[in-house]
This record gives structure tokens, sequence and C-alpha cells, in this order.
């Protein structure tokens, strides 16, 4: 058993690679990119400029010009517990600091030189000194590295503006798009004084000052940060060199908060919910299905079997719309309220419901929070009666019609003890199965409940990471997905051992 579990978790490697390599290429080679929602945001700016130049801003902060197997891999080395490179740094809120990134080289210096480059002579303090003098820096090196990869993209708009003025045959080199790649324009005569040319020796100008003030910043950062305000994360093995680490799943853009932060916030909430509903799936389901199999052909097997198929019918979206129409409208019956996981008031609530001094009943914190979930508890256990059920009564058929049954029978074994020791624990396979499949679920939550009831869980938070192409935040929940599925078919493994002595891992 030891040595086949060992080659099962081994194995978990390459396949959960494999499954974020391949969410990584369809987010990466999309339509768009990453960047789409954030154009889509930045589309309703009257400014164009400035949207060009924050999707220029983001296209450096991601790397989005490297190879896509490099960004992968850049990815690859965030998660991952081995770190190469320079230690990061943990601020006291606990947020991962690394060292500030290269700026990216100056664009068409053939035509207009770049500055010299330089050293920055710079003494960092000690102490608590250090540490504001660090924030201060790193403040200035994030602004001027903006301002500068704004720049950039502005003289290639300049570029663009001056190419489109030439006309034919100049413009056949422009991008689809209109963009104007300067490395296809080498050859661009920049003599006269046309004003888009003028525009384009001041946007030329505007990038190197820029250059300047962003590359003075960055050294004045990466000193401070060589300096150690904060501690280093994780073991270091070699100083700046190897260390290990936990994951780090970076920033998601679209809430400029750390992911993990974000998951942390949205995951309890999809945890909470599935805690209540699928025991409840279970009670009801699994018992019915053994009786309905016991009663075969009977009016309690016939009505419960019709019963779960007429709710597996309803549509959850359908069910839900009814539920806040009917239950929770006050034109109607009003007895659950619309959205939301608690009351505006909750905060002031006790843990416990209460009667104050008045005779008043007050439902107190944890009440409040059973009533608000009752309705997305309801969308999400109904349909899955009919499923587990039907699975359960099939299991137990088959297995009564079992040699090892009629023996037991034969033999003068209570019939009782026949269903519950001897049936059901062997009709448990199919259903450890679909239990296993409980976990990935419990991870991804309902989209359809959460999006209903407006509910800050993980089905939400993964359909706004779609939205908006935000890869960092759709790359941690594929990670945790599918490293959480991987370890319930282990799961599933180890129970089918232990459920029938006829499976063995040796």
């Amino acid at each position: 058993m030891a040595t086949y579990l060992l080659r099962r978790l081994l194995l978990m490697i390459p396949t959960v690679l494999g499954i974020t390599l391949m969410v990584f290429l369809l987010v990466a080679l999309a339509p768009g990119g990453i960047g789409a929602g954030l154009a889509v945001q930045g589309g309703q700016m009257s400014d164009t400029s400035k949207v060009a130049q924050m999707q220029a801003y983001l296209e450096d902060r991601y790397g989005l010009n490297d190879n896509v197997l490099v960004q992968y891999a850049r990815w690859l080395g965030r998660v991952s517990p081995l770190k190469f490179g320079t230690t990061p740094l943990v601020a006291p809120t606990g947020d991962l600091v690394r060292e500030p990134r290269d700026l990216p080289e100056p664009v068409m210096t053939w035509a207009f030189p770049a500055p010299a480059s330089f050293v920055v002579q710079y003494t960092p303090p000690e102490g608590e000194a250090l540490v504001a003098d660090f924030k201060r820096l790193q403040r200035e090196a994030e602004g001027t590295r903006r301002t500068y990869v704004g720049a950039v993209r502005g003289l290639k708009d300049a570029l663009a503006d001056h190419v489109r003025a030439l006309g034919a045959p100049w413009t056949a080199r422009l991008e689809p798009k209109g963009g104007a790649d300067p490395e296809r324009f080498r050859d661009l005569p920049l003599e006269g004084d046309a004003p888009t040319l003028v525009a384009l020796r001041a946007a030329a100008a505007t990038m190197h000052s820029s250059w300047t003030e962003a590359e003075a910043a960055r050294q004045r950062a990466t000193i401070a940060f060589l300096a150690r305000p904060y501690p280093a994360a994780g073991i270091e093995i070699i100083p700046n060199a190897f260390s290990l680490g936990a994951p780090d799943f970076g920033v998601a853009f679209s809430r400029n908060r750390p992911v993990w932060d974000l998951i942390a916030t949205a995951l309890p909430v999809t945890i909470l919910i599935n805690f209540i509903a699928f025991p409840i799936i279970y009670l009801v389901a699994v018992p019915t299905g053994v009786l309905a199999s016991v009663r075969r052909g009977g009016a309690f097997d016939v009505i419960s079997g019709l019963m779960f198929l007429l709710l597996y019918s309803v549509p959850v979206v359908l069910t839900g719309v009814f539920a806040i129409g009917f239950l929770a409208n006050n034109q109607y019956l009003g007895w659950f309220p619309v959205s939301g996981l608690h009351d505006s008031a909750a905060a002031t609530m006790t843990f416990m419901p209460y009667t104050d001094d008045a005779g008043a009943w007050h439902r107190g914190w944890l009440l409040d929070m059973v009533w608000h979930l009752a309705l997305p508890v309801l969308c999400l256990v109904y349909a899955g009666f009919a499923v587990l059920s039907k699975q359960t009564r099939a299991a137990m058929l088959e297995n009564f019609s079992s040699d090892y049954v009629r023996t037991a029978r034969a033999k003068g074994v209570p019939s009782r003890d026949v269903i519950i020791s001897h049936v059901l624990r062997n009709s448990l396979l199919p259903l450890i199965t679909m239990f296993v499949g409980i976990f990935p679920a419990m991870l991804g939550g309902s989209v359809v409940v959460e999006r209903i009831f407006t509910i800050p869980g993980m089905g939400s938070l993964v359909i706004e990471a779609i939205n908006l192409r935000d890869r960092e935040l759709i790359l941690a929940n594929t990670f945790m997905i599918s490293s959480v599925s991987l370890l319930a078919l282990l799961l599933a493994d180890i129970l089918y051992a232990l459920c029938d002595p006829r499976v063995a891992y040796d």
C-alpha cells in the first residue's frame, strides 16, 4: 500500500503541471489575453491614450511580451516550494515583497540615442528609518516605472501617427490593429519638421527622461531591498540564491489584492454552504435508496423515485428565482431574506438568540446566518437526492442477487444484518466514487446559486476572474481544484480497500 500511495503522489505532480499548463495556454492565447477584461473596464475612459498606457503597464507587469512558455515557467517558479534567485521579503501585512524588476530598454535607440547608464549612490539608513525609507522608495520605483512604460507606449503611438501621415508604402508595415513595432521602421526617414515628426521627437525625449527617473528610483529601491528592511520569506538555504517557501499565487490585477487573500475570503463561505448541503443530501438519499431497494416495486419505491425525479427535472435557476419571488418576496410569503449571508445589523448582534428585558426575541448572529442560508442550501440539495438515491438503490439491488446474500439468508442471518453488514457494505463502492467528487465541488462552489443569492463564494470569484481574464486568480483556482481532485481520487482508492477486502494494492 505504501509503495502504491507514493507512486500515486509522484504521478500527481506531472498531472497538475499538465492541467495548469493547458489552462495557462487557454488564457494566454485567448483573444485579448489577460488584459481583455481590463481593456473593457478602461474602454469607458474618455482618454484612449490612458487606456493604452494602462494596457502597456499590464503587459510589463506580467511579462506578456515574453514567450508564453517563459511566462508559465515564471508562474511555476512562484508557486513552487523551491525558490531560486533573490529571496523575497515578508512585509508586516504578510504580503511578499520582491526585488524591483529590471527596466525594459528604451526603444528606437538608433534614431534617438538612449541616455548613458549610471549607478546611483545611496546609503540606506538602519532600523525603523530603513522600513519607512524603503516604503517610500518602493512607491517611487513603481510610480516612475509606470510612467516610463506609459512613455514607451506613447512613443509607439506617436510613431504610428507619423507612419500614417506618410502613407503608403509605410503603412503596410503597421500591425493589424494599427500599432507600430519600432523594429519594423529602422529605415524610416526622420528628417524634417512635420507636426507628427515633432511629436515623435517630443515623445522620445519624454521616454528618455522618464527612463532616467525610473532607473534611478529602481536602483535606490534595490539597494534598500538588499538591506533587508523586512525578514526573509521561507527558509534560506543559500542567501539570495536558493530557498524554500510557501507557494505565491501572485496579485489579482482585477482587484489589486493578493490572490490568496481573495481565496481565503471566499473559500470559507463556499465550504460552509457545502458542509451544510452535502450531509443533508446523504442523510436523505442513502436511507431512501436503501428502503427503496428493500421494498422494490412497493409504494415507497415508486413514490420516492417519482418525487426525486420530479425534483431533479426542475432547473436550479428556476428554483432559485421562484424561491426569491415567492418565499422571500414580502408581497407573498416573505419568510426568508433575498440575498447575502447576514443582515445589515449583524455586526451588532449577539452570537446566540436571546430575549431582552422587554420580552422581545432576537435571533442572534448564528440563527441569522442559518436563516440567510436556508434558500441557497435548498437549491443545492434537492437535485442531488435523485442521483444518489437511484445509485444507492441500483447498487443494493445488484448485491441482493449475489450468492453470498442467499448463503447468508440460508444460514439464518437476520434480515437486518444481511442488509446492513453485507449488502450495504458491498454497495458502498459506487457511493464512495460519488462522495470524493464532493471535494472539488466544495472548492469550486456553485456558480448559479451564488449568483442568484449574491453570495461571495468561490463560484462568483471564479466567474469574475474568467470574465476579466484575471490569469493569476484563474490559475490559483485551477491549481487548487486539480490538486484536491487528485487527492480525492487517491482517498477513494483507500476507502475502496477499507470497504472491500477484495481490493488490495500490494
